[in-house]
């Protein structure tokens, strides 16, 4: 892994500044209540394709309008334009199919397993997850110990540092799992938690730390 000093030391600088936020963020993250965690996992399904904005309207509006208790079709709700989300159709079904399934994942978050093989599991059987996303609601529920959500803003990052020598343009689990492996390492490098880096590409990317 060959890094540029100047780059590290300008980056550690950033965090510096941005320390104590980033800290507070994590902590909201573990203090979410269990109540909260279908709506936490239903704004990870949708932010896929979609912006972070959009999917927080429409857990927003599903909240507004007791979806978790209802259960009633929100496609309606998905493909609104002033907070449109990309596949729509699918994502409907899956929020419906995960309100089914909801018992049997709070039961696998709460046996006490490690952050990845609670991962293994979300990605194998619920639907619409993929690594990225099973690793950002874990994040988002102060559930994820060491586990990285490699969406463009982290990669473009990783690569800008070094830490990897190309974007790719599709994410294998193997692949996957072997760019988070170079992520956790260059976190260690430079001396900055995993999890605290991940908000600091964010908040470098976007201007905000934002779950």
């Amino acid at each position: 892994m060959k890094l540029d000093d100047d780059k590290i030391r300008a980056l550690q600088s950033l965090y510096k500044e941005r320390k104590q936020a980033i800290q507070s963020r994590l902590l909201d993250f573990s203090r979410v209540p269990q109540s909260e965690y279908f709506y936490e996992l239903a704004y990870c399904l949708m932010t896929p394709q979609s912006s972070a904005v959009h999917a927080d309207k429409v857990v927003t509006v599903l909240r507004t309008h007791r979806f978790l208790e209802t259960g009633f079709d929100p496609e309606s709700i998905l493909r609104t334009k002033a907070h449109y989300i990309r596949f729509h159709r699918n994502k409907s079904k899956y929020l419906l199919s995960i309100r089914q399934s909801m018992d049997g994942i709070l039961s696998v978050l709460s046996n006490g397993h490690s952050s990845d093989i609670v991962r293994e599991w979300l990605v194998k059987n619920v639907k619409g997850l993929g690594y990225k996303e099973a690793s950002h609601f874990l994040r988002n529920i102060g559930k994820n110990e060491s586990l990285a959500i490699l969406d463009r803003h982290i990669l473009r990052n990783l690569r800008r540092y070094g830490a990897i020598r190309n974007i790719p343009t599709s994410l294998s689990r193997k692949r996957y799992l072997s760019i988070e492996r170079r992520f956790i390492q260059f976190a260690g490098t430079i001396g900055i938690p995993l999890n605290e880096l991940d908000l600091l590409f964010w908040s470098m990317e976007t201007g905000e730390i934002r779950k």
